[in-house]
């Protein structure tokens, strides 16, 4: 068993219910070949920890830049709260040492264990806020998460691509583009999305990813080479 106490010290937190902490880091994949562990998989908590995280970082940024329109605001927060830094937050804190997976998840590296990295992430905002919360969830997003803003802004890292491919095709055609499912395949701890984009009727581009989001970033990243709007 992994040592949570360790984590707990690391990051100056200390869990009432340890329960709680080490389910945020049960992937699906384990239970399957662990199902008598006695803890559940972490997705519950993953679906709470992304409204908690999504509510703080909103609620500080409608605080914090009271001269800042909507359109903006929620370009900032995509940034925030997007499965590349939310990855990128979990990897420097050491998420990967306690992840509980499956012996053939624990060799999947690269993407894959980006987007689990990313949902753990949310799950533990869920254990955290369950177990001391709201306050102590607000302090943990603004001291790891949301001190990543200036750096965003300062490097223009809201502009992704799906919000830049909109703003051309406003622009552009006066059209905002529509992102579809095309398919889904894969078991449901890894599952693989096929998205298009398309203006009106018109299919630009397909993109794949672990989450639709991923899928619909990648699939604007290529709508915007095939009409040359880069």
């Amino acid at each position: 068993m992994k040592d949570f106490d360790l984590f707990e010290k690391k990051l100056g937190l200390q869990f009432k219910n340890k329960d709680l902490l080490i389910q945020a880091f049960v992937h699906r994949s384990y239970l399957n070949e662990n199902p008598e562990f006695g803890l559940e998989q972490n997705e519950r908590l993953e679906f709470l920890g992304d409204a908690v995280l999504e509510l703080i970082i909103t609620e500080y940024l409608y605080k914090e830049h009271p001269q800042k329109a909507e359109g903006e605001l929620t370009n900032w927060r995509a940034a925030l709260v997007n499965a590349k830094m939310l990855t990128s937050v979990a990897e420097e804190l050491g998420f990967n040492d306690f992840l509980l997976l499956s012996r053939g998840e624990t060799k999947e590296l690269g993407k894959a264990r980006q987007y689990i990295l990313a949902n753990t992430f949310e799950a533990f905002v869920g254990s955290l806020y369950l177990d001391s919360g709201y306050q102590a969830a607000d302090q943990f997003i603004k001291k790891y998460v949301l001190v990543k803003l200036s750096d965003i802004i300062q490097n223009k890292l809201y502009k992704d691509a799906k919000s830049h491919f909109q703003e051309q095709a406003q622009d552009k055609m006066g059209i905002t583009p529509a992102y579809n499912v095309m398919k889904e395949w894969g078991p449901d701890h890894k599952k693989k999305f096929t998205v298009g984009v398309f203006l009106d009727e018109d299919l630009i581009a397909e993109g794949e990813g672990y989450s639709k989001q991923e899928a619909e970033e990648e699939a604007a990243k290529k709508a915007l080479s095939v009409k040359g709007w880069n």
